[in-house]
């Protein structure tokens, strides 16, 4: 895997977004928010804060199990959307596949201004993380896709940056750090290693899944994560995520407001 310094060069050519899949206009203000979320029980506070109603005449694939809220808020028309349950074990159906399928189905559905993707993560305490920190991700890169071969291990990285909010950071007093996303919940040494090089603060299971498609079709995107559990801790990953996951939704659930109040009546070029 290559080190640190010689993927920091992506990171730099990143561009924002020029061109938007959405229909927003350059200056005006932002109208229209998709909201990803991987869990129904992370999804379900913010469902109730902004008075959304579940849509049953989906535009989704017959088939898939993909749940979309919607309703209008303020000045935005607000979509949230969860991968649901899957159909043979009846769990969430979390992970950087479902994720990338249903993030892909929605922008060319619902032709979101912005994207906010919205969840729990795990924390460093090595990095300052503690459980219930809410944090906005500066970057967001794979730590489960080993290529070691040239330029095939910058793009199992697949290091890219969140859309610029400098404002919103500034005026919500957000922290901030790097995202890492990989297909479990825990650590294996392999992926550990990778994290390190990815000078990752959090760690989740979707993240970067969902910057890849909102990248390749051109539509801004942010990461809003809440620590359940603490990665180098001492407590097993599982049973810490487990006991701190409604308490933690509630930070989420506050967090997310807050943000979607500060994006109503601005421009991207506001935030």
């Amino acid at each position: 895997m290559a080190p640190p310094n010689e993927y920091v060069a992506a990171e730099e050519v990143t561009p924002q977004p020029e061109t938007l899949n959405g229909d927003s206009v350059p200056g005006q203000p932002i109208s229209n928010i998709l909201i990803v979320i991987a869990m129904q029980a992370e999804a379900l506070p913010l469902v109730d804060k902004f008075q959304l109603s579940e849509e049953r005449d989906s535009v989704f694939p017959g088939g898939v199990p993909w749940v979309r809220y919607h309703g209008s808020y303020k000045d935005l028309s607000i979509n949230i959307v969860c991968p649901g349950k899957d159909k043979y074990l009846g769990v969430d159906s979390v992970g950087t596949v479902s994720a990338s399928l249903l993030t892909y189905a929605s922008i060319q559905a619902l032709k979101p201004d912005f994207i906010i993707n919205a969840g729990t993560a795990g924390g460093f305490k090595a990095k300052d993380a503690s459980i219930g920190d809410v944090f906005l991700a500066s970057d967001v890169a794979f730590h489960h896709r080993r290529n070691p071969i040239p330029i095939f291990d910058l793009y199992g990285i697949g290091l890219r940056q969140a859309f610029s909010t400098p404002n919103l950071i500034k005026n919500l007093n957000l922290k901030v750090g790097k995202l890492s996303s990989g297909d479990s919940l825990d650590m294996a040494p392999h992926d550990e290693a990778v994290i390190l090089a990815n000078d990752a603060t959090v760690k989740d299971m979707e993240g970067a899944a969902i910057a890849y498609v909102a990248d390749l079709l051109q539509v801004p995107v942010i990461f809003v994560k809440a620590v359940t559990d603490i990665v180098d801790g001492d407590k097993p990953t599982a049973e810490e995520f487990l006991q701190n996951l409604a308490t933690v939704a509630a930070a989420l659930d506050l967090a997310v407001t807050q943000v979607v109040d500060f994006i109503n009546g601005k421009s991207l070029a506001e935030l």
